[in-house]
């Protein structure tokens, strides 16, 4: 994602770079020529912010780290604000497990659905059920047929099998009978390459603004809902957040999200509401230069982080998510999702971490 640091000499970074690579995920390579398992390198993380642990601290006798505010609103638990970052808000466990785990499902089953848009619609167009084809071990491939009756037609192609764009789901075996004949991939790898869909109004990349003229889904009336409760403490006095689109990010281990600005709605006053699922990972938050020292903190799954006005300028990034046993911290999820009919979300949420990221564009 960052590119090659060949050549780059720390002091040649920036902050946030430097930052970046302190944090990443790195292997030890002593076991380079063996078999065993690699390890990922230690990494000190003393300086990394920990809400939770500051919260236990707050309930406990009311004690804050210095430079950690806590205000109250209309929520079950305190929401905290660093004094270095105005309209910055950190709000640990604001999702009941119940709510994670609904989440969870919707971000996998639902939120890939055409009309949104994912990765994946550059190549291989809209992919329609990709979650239970992933769960019924089915392969996607390229139907000729199918490709060929698309070419010279003034219409959209049509989903057939759950695929437009000369692609459709088909059952394993059949793949083998046609095996050099055809492309194919199978639904568990694009489940794993699955790096973001789009909700509400539709984010053009290569534009860099939003399409109101694309079809797409609304954003489910709960999650609107939930939105507008956590948005209230960084609203302004008054005003009530209206949630109109939503990139949902996804990370698998080793995956980062660089250093960026989520500059593209049209009111920074306005909240961006960001929630964290799965596996805990680190965020970055910078100045309005990448020359400015980030602050280092964990998220956990449930946590839920607000930026809004001078945070909005900021640059923020996650450079890791832990999917080891002893540091990825999602037990109780696991718990949740031993029942047989939920072991395919158990599997995909115990290596991986889910961003679910609300706006107001307008």
């Amino acid at each position: 994602m960052y590119g090659s640091d060949k050549g780059t000499d720390d002091a040649e970074r920036t902050a946030f770079r430097r930052a970046e690579k302190k944090y990443k995920l790195y292997y030890d390579d002593t076991y380079k020529s063996s078999k065993k398992k690699k390890l990922p390198k230690q990494v000190d993380l003393s300086e990394v912010i920990d809400f939770k642990r500051i919260l236990e601290c707050y309930n406990q006798d009311g004690a804050l780290p210095l430079g950690v505010n806590a205000t109250k609103c209309d929520l079950d638990g305190p929401v905290f604000c660093l004094e270095n970052r105005p309209g910055f808000y950190f709000i640990p466990g604001a999702l009941s497990l119940e709510e994670q785990c609904q989440w969870i499902r919707e971000s996998l089953k639902d939120f890939p659905q055409p009309p949104n848009r994912t990765n994946h619609n550059a190549i291989y167009g809209p992919i329609q059920d990709l979650f239970i084809a992933a769960k019924e071990k089915r392969v996607l491939v390229e139907d000729n047929e199918i490709s060929a009756s698309n070419v010279d037609s003034d219409t959209e192609p049509s989903l057939i099998n759950g695929n437009s764009n000369g692609w459709k789901f088909v059952e394993e075996n059949t793949v083998s009978s046609r095996r050099g004949t055809c492309k194919s991939v199978p639904a568990s790898a694009l489940l794993r390459k699955l790096r973001w869909s789009t909700l509400g109004l539709q984010f053009d990349w290569s534009k860099r603004s939003y399409d109101i003229s694309l079809p797409h889904n609304e954003i489910p009336s709960a999650l609107c809902q939930l939105t507008k409760r956590m948005a209230a403490a960084a609203m302004p006095t008054g005003e009530e957040f209206k949630p109109e689109a939503a990139i949902v990010n996804y990370f698998a281990s080793g995956d980062t999200l660089g250093g960026h600005l989520d500059d593209m709605e049209a009111d920074w006053s306005k909240p961006i509401v960001s929630m964290s699922l799965g596996c805990k990972a680190i965020f970055l938050l910078g100045g309005k230069s990448r020359q400015d020292p980030p602050v280092a903190m964990f998220l956990r799954s449930g946590d839920v982080v607000l930026m809004a006005g001078e945070a909005r300028e900021c640059f923020h990034g996650v450079p890791r998510i832990f999917t080891d046993e002893e540091s990825e911290e999602i037990s109780l999820l696991e718990k949740r999702f031993s029942s047989r009919d939920d072991l395919h979300f158990l599997e995909y949420i115990r290596t991986s971490r889910i961003n679910i990221n609300i706006r107001q564009v307008f």
